[in-house]
């Protein structure tokens, strides 16, 4: 059974709106846990595509949803700040790599990337289950990315570093997620050498109207360029911002403009109609 004492459930005051609030965080918690054990977690789907042919999907990011005894999801604001540190937060990763790993298996031209924290790095039960899936399909490796914060990555980088060397063996490729977010030294990023960096949201809402966003999406898919990593721009919302970041030589796009998460996503479809 999980602690759930570890969360910061205590109001910092005695008010009838904290007590309210620490109880509505504890009450998320306890669905989620619910639905984790009750084997309810799924991935909604988004595509990446090539900024030079907008209509190729290079692929899929799975984003965990987690929804409740009556089907409704919980919203990720109400419980994902909450469990980074905590065994929760394992087994939230546990169940996106499960559910992950098995629509590689079922689809063979499938290729995903799914999110971890750092902090699982280690955790026995994922290990186990990417394990298990490279022991029945060691090919399966090559179609799997795993994306990493860039917070996340800098509070265990000797640990991520050897994590990647080992899992890049096995053909896995990684992505450092919500690249300018953070505070990665250029020493950090040469060392980690990502294959993929998913350029952080807040410089690519308006980037064609933003002066200041645009400098600095340009320093971004520079130092990106120089280190041999390829650009994904998160959150392209229209297509004046696709254009330019096109004509400013990012290579991935990722965003509403191109297609919302999913939890129907085409294979599944074209599976069903059959």
């Amino acid at each position: 059974m999980l602690n759930f004492n570890k969360i910061d459930t205590m109001p910092d005051d005695d008010s009838p709106f904290s007590n309210a609030m620490a109880r509505t965080k504890k009450d998320a918690m306890t669905l989620v846990h619910r639905a984790l054990i009750g084997g309810r977690a799924a991935l909604a789907f988004q595509p990446i595509v090539s900024a030079r042919a907008p209509h190729t999907v290079i692929f899929h990011e799975g984003l965990i949803r987690i929804p409740d005894e009556t089907g409704r999801i919980i919203p990720a604001r109400d419980f994902m700040p909450h469990v980074e540190e905590i065994e929760l937060g394992r087994q939230i990763d546990c169940a996106a790599l499960e559910v992950g790993l098995k629509h590689l298996a079922l689809t063979p031209d499938l290729r995903i990337s799914i999110n971890l924290s750092a902090r699982s790095i280690g955790y026995g039960k994922w290990n186990d289950i990417l394990g298990r899936a490279l022991r029945r399909d060691p090919a399966i490796g090559e179609r799997l990315i795993l994306e990493i914060t860039e917070s996340s990555t800098i509070l265990l980088p000797d640990l991520v570093m050897s994590f990647m060397k080992d899992l890049r063996k096995r053909g896995i490729t990684f992505a450092l997620d919500d690249f300018g977010a953070g505070t990665t030294s250029f020493r950090y990023l040469r060392d980690f050498q990502f294959d993929i960096v998913k350029v952080d949201e807040q410089f690519i809402r308006n980037v064609a109207h933003n002066t200041d966003n645009q400098v600095l999406v340009q320093a971004l898919i520079s130092i990106a360029e120089h280190f041999g990593m390829h650009t994904i721009a998160e959150a392209v919302e229209n297509p004046i911002d696709s254009d330019w970041l096109t004509e400013h030589g990012i290579d991935c796009l990722q965003g509403y403009f191109y297609g919302m998460p999913t939890l129907s996503p085409p294979w599944m479809v074209s599976a069903q109609a059959v």
